[in-house]
């Protein structure tokens, strides 16, 4: 299966729809081909509905994949825990509403890592289903590149939209922090948990994106403007595979070639300081997500997570203090990582797809970034030599999206046009 040319375009979609070349139910019909085609290996579901109906608005006719993270009224939502078998939500969770609101159809619930935390679904990579898809937004992103819907939401606490987006080789965009509710979801931490969006290209999650909000996050197809990017040079550079250095080199000469100045940026001592922030924060406040569960039904928990909230139980209100003002002074350092640059660029993942079902991959390129809150994309178009696809990772500044998705564009652009 080679995934990339099975990704739908919601963009292209919703144009032959407004054209009158195809209409909103054989829009879907062509999802629902792919899906009974290729679900039985993929396995990017715990839920699907009967049918696909098109609702109204500006998304009519575009299937969403749903994380089972977040409520649903007319499905299932298990949070990817036996806990939570059959559980059935009386209303939507705010995200999902704002997608039915803006015509979108639901195409059904994906896999999720359990609580959106480790232990692995049964998703496999559409690029080859013997490697992992990245997690925790496993299904979401291994069904937009297997061509079942053209646009999922997924969440990042960690890395779980950038890395599943950068393994399967398709667009992930994770907003600024709060720019999207979080209502009605499952929440693992509550300082770092974000809503994102996968799609075939850039284009494509910046339009789901603006269509859901309301908000100026389309890019402008004829914005000519040439980036500043800035390469974030940082002591885990190291954990790079090799072919992930030579992507990295490789797009950094293609900016170059296409007219953009890229300089090297070096972190502010606090950024560096606020790696291990991310830690004690999403783990204290996970101790407390997860108290009920962990008291009274533990087990019902995994072996891996029962033990991480065992030990998450004993961090201090003391510790957990100190890590939340490492990243708040963090996060005001972050301004001068912008004085010469409008985006920074970095791997979205350390290598491709590891040849595993038992790991999501490493999280280690996107933990501080999730801390700090900031805007990220990761540019598919580039693989690795196994043929695998690598992702490269924009951040903007906080607040900044459309400038993180503009820049995300434009470097992918340039990539396609260099394949």
């Amino acid at each position: 299966m080679t995934a990339p040319h099975r990704a739908l375009s919601a963009q292209n979609i919703a144009a032959e729809i407004a054209g009158g070349r195809m209409t909103a139910q054989e829009a879907l019909d062509q999802c629902k081909v792919s899906i009974d085609r290729d679900e039985s290996t993929i396995q990017a579901f715990t839920h699907q509905p009967s049918k696909l109906l098109p609702g109204k608005g500006s998304l009519a006719g575009i299937a969403v994949g749903i994380k089972d993270v977040f409520d649903t009224y007319d499905m299932p939502t298990g949070y990817g825990s036996a806990i939570y078998e059959n559980h059935k939500p009386v209303a939507d969770a705010s995200v999902v509403s704002m997608l039915r609101r803006a015509g979108a159809t639901i195409a059904g619930k994906t896999v999720t890592t359990e609580f959106a935390w480790f232990a692995p679904g049964p998703t496999r990579n559409p690029h080859n289903p013997a490697h992992t898809p990245g997690g925790s937004s496993s299904g979401s992103a291994a069904g937009v590149a297997a061509g079942f819907f053209p646009a999922a939401i997924g969440t990042q606490t960690g890395g779980s939209i950038i890395r599943p987006a950068a393994f399967c080789g398709v667009a992930g965009y994770k907003p600024s922090f709060r720019l999207f509710p979080t209502i009605g979801m499952k929440q693992f931490s509550w300082s770092l948990d974000t809503v994102g969006f996968f799609a075939a290209s850039v284009a494509d999650a910046a339009f789901v994106a603006a269509a859901c909000s309301g908000r100026d996050l389309g890019v402008d197809q004829a914005d000519q403007t040439v980036p500043r990017f800035g390469i974030y040079r940082s002591p885990i550079d190291d954990q790079m595979a090799p072919d992930m250095a030579d992507a990295l080199q490789k797009a950094t000469s293609i900016a170059k070639e296409a007219g953009a100045s890229v300089t090297d940026v070096v972190p502010p001592e606090p950024l560096e300081k606020a790696r291990d922030a991310h830690a004690p924060i999403q783990d204290f406040e996970a101790a407390l997500s997860l108290a009920d569960e962990h008291m009274r039904s533990p087990a019902l928990l995994s072996a891996k997570l029962r033990d991480h909230l065992d030990a998450a139980a004993h961090i201090t209100p003391e510790t957990y203090d100190n890590a939340r003002r490492t990243a708040n002074h963090a996060r005001k350092a972050s301004r001068d990582l912008f004085s010469t640059c409008d985006a920074l660029l970095l791997p979205s993942a350390p290598g491709t797809a590891p040849e595993t079902l038992a790991s999501t991959g490493d999280s280690v390129f996107n933990r501080l970034w999730t801390l700090l809150g900031m805007p990220c994309v990761s540019v598919a178009g580039l693989t690795g030599d196994n043929g695998l696809p690598l992702g490269l990772q924009i951040i903007a500044p906080f607040g900044q999206d459309k400038r993180a998705l503009q820049a995300a564009h434009w470097l992918e652009k340039q990539i396609c046009l260099n394949a």
